[in-house]
């Protein structure tokens, strides 16, 4: 897909699941996300910037591996005994590359949480960030599924009940911001990505499901609430005071298929910024 910039510029995607936004396209994912934190002000949300990188060691402590072998997008550096030839102009392609022990993050939470390893957040703490994250997949689709994305979060650590609450609202703010931008969305329970699949939280999450997705009419899944339990608070030492381990939930937004939703729903890029501009105008 070939966007248009200024008349006589042609901006190209520079490859699968890689894309380039054209003016329009920009206006409006950059007018969503300026909504959309209206979460995390809601919430008192501090905004927060992670990680660009995040230590594999980290990952390994969180199931990262156990779960999701297939989306890992490992950091690689030339090898020393490379660079002269480089310098010389040899192809990059195939030349050996040396692992640094690190990844590109594949959602925006896990910085965050890693972050957080050994505090203490006494009776409940929340933070927003929005990320570049990266996920291998078997196929890639306009910006319903991309190599490179934006996901956006409002993370909440802390109590049981906080972290119940914390996605009530979240839940609640995603339909009225559907309704106010005039996207049909469904809601439906979806497979925990956190834990262990053998694990006994995986089989209790089939009694209690912990994740929900909110859905385009086409199935695109445009954002999420996802309750941790306490997982991450044992397997990184983060306590809530004298409640324990800290339960955790994010409220999650993926920022350019929340782009796509408002293409389908209303025809074009253009349209779609006419309605948004209209509706934060409300």
């Amino acid at each position: 897909m070939s966007t248009t910039a200024e008349p006589g510029i042609r901006l190209a995607n520079p490859g699968p699941g890689l894309v380039t936004l054209d003016p329009v396209h920009t206006a409006l994912f950059r007018g969503l996300d300026q909504l959309l934190t209206g979460l995390a002000a809601r919430l008192a949300a501090p905004e927060v910037l992670g990680p660009p990188l995040l230590a594999a060691d980290g990952l390994a402590k969180l199931d990262y591996f156990r779960n999701f072998p297939h989306l890992g997008v490992s950091a690689g550096r030339f090898t020393p005994e490379t660079h002269a030839g480089l310098a010389a102009g040899r192809a990059p392609a195939g030349q050996p590359l040396e692992p640094t022990g690190h990844l590109l993050p594949s959602a925006t939470c896990y910085g965050l949480l890693l972050s957080l390893e050994g505090q203490d957040v006494g009776d409940g703490a929340r933070l927003s960030a929005v990320g570049r994250c990266f996920r291998n997949e078997t196929h890639y689709d306009g910006l319903r599924r991309l190599w490179g994305f934006h996901m956006r979060e409002v993370l909440y650590l802390g109590t049981h009940q906080g972290a119940v609450d914390h996605l009530d609202q979240g839940a609640r703010f995603i339909t009225a911001t559907a309704e106010q931008l005039g996207l049909e969305l469904t809601r439906a329970a979806a497979d925990d990505p956190f834990y262990d699949k053998g694990g006994s939280r995986a089989k209790l999450m089939k009694l209690d499901p912990v994740k929900h997705e909110f859905s385009a009419p086409d199935g695109t899944a445009i954002a999420s609430v996802n309750r941790h339990r306490n997982f991450f608070g044992e397997r990184l030492d983060i306590r809530a005071g004298e409640h324990g381990p800290a339960h955790s939930a994010c409220v999650a937004f993926g920022l350019e298929r929340w782009v796509h939703a408002m293409k389908l729903a209303h025809g074009s890029a253009e349209a779609a910024l006419d309605v948004l501009h209209t509706a934060t105008r409300a």
